[in-house]
């Protein structure tokens, strides 16, 4: 067991007096890293959803739509940023466009998925009841796909809680910053511990969260699976 050097002041992996010395910075870092999730997946959300709706309309599109969002996918978190830095700045946009691009593949993906997954039969007692296309769409289709939608939902949503470190480039990291600078001023053991720990909480609360608003959305599904 090594032993600091004298007169060498310790850094433990974690420290009590840390977080009750540095709460307001670990508070305000935290309402940081969850304003980027949400706004990100927002903007995810906001363009996998037409996104979807045109490959729906005009099945030709779906396998080059699926390939550019699988290449955005792809592409490494810092060169994104770096890429995105030039047009968008050292700003919390940067960082919101870069994770959305992240989330587009999966929450597009688990849609189509969901959407392929409904039954011919719904849809056929639906055309038999004189509905439209779109009326199918949105009050069949869409709600049967829920289950699989929200399941795409909490997949991007976790991913991009971890993904919102990488935005401490460009200073708009949440929790991130903290590990970055913790890095920076000689390794600070406790700083980029606390910062962790609270991240994957901060995942795991997002992804509960998340599973609650399946079952309120969902309930059919569970009560078959408690049979």
């Amino acid at each position: 067991m090594s032993l600091p050097a004298v007169g060498e002041a310790p850094n433990p992996w974690f420290s009590w007096s840390y977080v009750e010395n540095n709460l307001d910075t670990l508070v305000a870092a935290g309402q940081q890293h969850v304003a980027l999730t949400v706004f990100a997946m927002g903007l995810s959300i906001a363009i996998a959803v037409p996104l979807a709706v045109l490959v729906r309309t005009f099945a030709p599109l779906e396998t080059p739509t699926l390939v550019v969002t699988g290449v955005l996918y792809t592409i490494p978190s810092l060169a994104m940023i770096t890429a995105l830095w030039p047009v968008f700045g050292l700003s919390a946009l940067t960082v919101i466009i870069a994770l959305a691009l992240y989330g587009l593949l999966i929450i597009l993906r688990n849609i189509l998925v969901g959407l392929d997954g409904v039954s011919e039969t719904a849809i056929d007692s639906a055309q038999g009841m004189g509905m439209s296309k779109r009326g199918i769409l949105w009050k069949v289709e869409v709600p049967l796909a829920l289950p699989a939608i929200i399941a795409g939902i909490r997949l991007a949503t976790v991913s991009t809680v971890g993904l919102v470190t990488i935005g401490a480039l460009v200073g708009y990291g949440g929790y991130g910053t903290l590990i970055l600078n913790g890095f920076i001023n000689n390794f600070y053991h406790a700083q980029i511990m606390t910062a962790t720990i609270l991240t994957i909480i901060l995942a795991l609360l997002f992804d509960g969260a998340l599973q609650l608003v399946e079952r309120l959305v969902t309930p059919w599904t569970h009560t078959k699976d408690s049979r």
